[in-house]
């Protein structure tokens, strides 16, 4: 158990970007609007809950059908190469279900614990300490929690084009990740 506070930095600004909850304050108020109240504390624990678990049990479900870190990573690689285009450019590659309730289910699960998290939480875990991901993951769901307790106040702060610099900025940093996170595990592949 080594806590090493540049792994922790790094996977803080990872999970930030691939959970991009300031991109989704669109959605989140969205839901607020069509729903009524968001139980934040509940979505935060419940999305926290979800990541740990999957941090410690993916790998093990991976060995279980086969599947090593490594190719796993690459994997998660592409995943954010085109969560990163998607931030960056605008688009939608990906489409969700429309949500039905504003409860745990769209806001914790797949909004903050999605495909994209899981993805990048198993990356991650090929190259830093399990101590450090945790740690950047309760430094996540500080921020989660904070920004759907205060949603509408941000909003009005940031405006439109605020949101879209901070999604297009951190899909710059996505996509960054994403090439090194491929340099550095398709090379094991071939060994």
């Amino acid at each position: 158990m080594e806590i090493n506070w540049r792994e922790i930095a790094t996977a803080t600004m990872v999970l930030f970007a691939v959970i991009d909850i300031i991109g989704s304050i669109p959605i989140v108020i969205d839901l607020r609007a069509k729903f009524g109240h968001i139980q934040s504390g509940k979505a935060s624990l419940v999305s926290a809950g979800i990541m740990i678990a999957f941090l410690f049990v993916g790998e093990e479900i991976l060995k279980l059908i086969g599947i090593d870190v490594n190719s796993f990573a690459v994997a998660g690689a592409f995943v954010l190469f085109f969560l990163a285009l998607e931030m960056i450019l605008g688009i939608r590659l990906y489409r969700d279900e429309e949500a039905t309730s504003a409860s745990i289910v769209p806001i914790a699960f797949p909004l903050v614990a999605g495909a994209g998290t899981m993805t990048t939480l198993l990356s991650l875990r090929a190259e830093f300490h399990s101590i450090n991901i945790i740690i950047a993951i309760l430094l996540n769901i500080i921020l989660v929690y904070g920004v759907l307790k205060s949603s509408s106040k941000i909003e009005k702060a940031l405006s439109k084009n605020g949101i879209s610099i901070i999604r297009k900025v951190f899909g710059v940093v996505l996509l960054a990740i994403a090439v090194k996170l491929f340099a550095t595990n398709v090379k094991d592949l071939f060994v």
